[in-house]
Order: structure tokens, then C-alpha cells, then sequence
């Protein structure tokens, strides 16, 4: 199946967010990396680094008629071999841990932060 035809269980995620700045410094702060910004009027996004060719995208967004919150969606950004370090950076970001590093067995580990936004989110790592 070429690439225009396949269907991806997922492809895009959003984390939604009531303070963009606030939650832009606390993704950059606790994953060491910049999102890049757009804002299309409808909504502001600070997107995730990622190669359209390799992997599944994302980005926090700010957009009138929706909230962050606990009970939703949980998705989990890849921070391949730095799971420890995020964990670590994450207070002094803002967030909290939920759910400390945890063997999922041949899949690696995983661990659940919360953001300043109130949004859990998955973290995982195969080491």
C-alpha cells in the first residue's frame, strides 16, 4: 500500500491548552527540544519536532471551544533513551510525575507526567 493510501491508527495529536506560553515553556523545558509555532486564527499550535516520513506528529493548541483535562485521550511522545532525564526535569517545569517509570516488558517503559496544563501525558522509551 503506498504512502497516500495508508491507513495509520494514528496520525496527529493535539494536547489542548488554556495558556499557550505557559505550556510551550514547560514541553520545551522538560523535553529539551523548541515547537515550532503557528497560529491559523482559528487556533494557536506549538508543534512537537517530527519527520512526516517516520512518525506521527503533534502539537499543543490553544482553540476556543475546547479544554485540557484529565479523562481523554493519553498519548505518549517517544523520549527514546532519556525517559530519566525527562521525569527529572519535569517538576522544576511545572508538571508532575503521575506515574514514575514503569517496565512494560518487550515494549520498554513508560511513565505518565501531568503538564501545567492539567493534561496527563504518556512518555515512552524502549531503554
Amino acid at each position: 500500500m503506498n504512502k497516500a493510501t495508508r491507513k495509520d491508527a494514528v496520525n496527529w495529536f493535539e494536547l489542548y491548552v488554556t495558556d499557550f506560553n505557559r505550556a510551550k515553556r514547560f514541553y520545551e523545558a522538560a523535553l529539551q527540544t523548541s515547537l515550532q509555532e503557528f497560529d491559523s486564527g482559528q487556533c494557536r499550535m506549538g508543534m512537537f519536532p517530527f519527520d512526516r516520513d517516520k512518525g506521527i506528529g503533534g502539537a499543543i493548541t490553544k482553540m476556543d471551544g475546547v479544554a485540557p483535562g484529565n479523562g481523554g485521550t493519553l498519548v505518549y511522545l517517544n523520549v527514546e533513551g532519556d525517559l530519566d532525564h525527562v521525569l527529572k526535569r519535569i517538576p522544576g517545569a511545572g508538571g508532575s510525575v503521575v506515574k514514575s517509570r514503569t517496565a512494560i516488558g518487550e515494549h520498554g517503559f513508560i511513565a505518565i507526567m501531568k503538564d501545567t496544563e492539567g493534561n496527563c501525558v504518556g512518555l515512552h522509551s524502549m531503554v
